[in-house]
């Protein structure tokens, strides 16, 4: 896949997949094609997927959803974003999701962008269509890679069981 830097047009299953932790990624701009400003993915997760509490040192991020449901934690807030629901998370404040109802699927954005780097070093190319199978994640290996790109792991994703 390559990026025309005077404008392109992604069809629906073009961009980079890669499987991050027990999600599946679909890069459709970051730095090289937004001269970072802002990285924006497709992404999907299976019911129950939490990422560890973390903090971007660096970016703001937000999830617009377009299927199933994921219980935010940001700071002292706590929401339920379900399809047509955007949510913002700002940068330095701790946060973390759980898909409630899943599967899940929605739009990741970030800026200025950087975060499709984070999931590159951890992630590997998707194989096939789909979700990877569930594994737990490397802590230490989250957790180097996190400091290289401002990413802090606080502690485990919030328990909305």
């Amino acid at each position: 896949m390559s990026f025309d830097p005077s404008g392109y047009l992604l069809g629906p299953d073009d961009g980079p997949d890669l499987w991050f932790l027990d999600t599946r990624m679909s890069v459709k701009a970051g730095a090289d094609q937004t001269g970072g400003a802002f990285t924006l993915i497709e992404w999907s997760a299976p019911a129950g997927f939490g990422p560890p509490l973390h903090v971007h040192d660096r970016e703001d991020e937000a999830f617009y959803i377009l299927d199933g449901e994921i219980t935010i934690d940001c700071g002292d807030h706590h929401w339920t974003a379900g399809p047509g629901d955007f949510a913002f998370l700002p940068r330095k404040i701790p946060h973390a999701f759980v898909v409630t109802g899943g599967p899940v699927r929605g739009l990741q954005l970030t800026t200025p962008s950087g975060f499709e780097q984070f999931i590159a070093d951890i992630g590997r190319p998707a194989e096939r269509p789909g979700l990877p199978v569930p594994s737990p994640p490397d802590i230490p290996r989250l957790i180097e890679a996190g400091n290289r790109h401002g990413h802090r792991i606080l502690g485990p994703p919030p328990d909305h069981g």
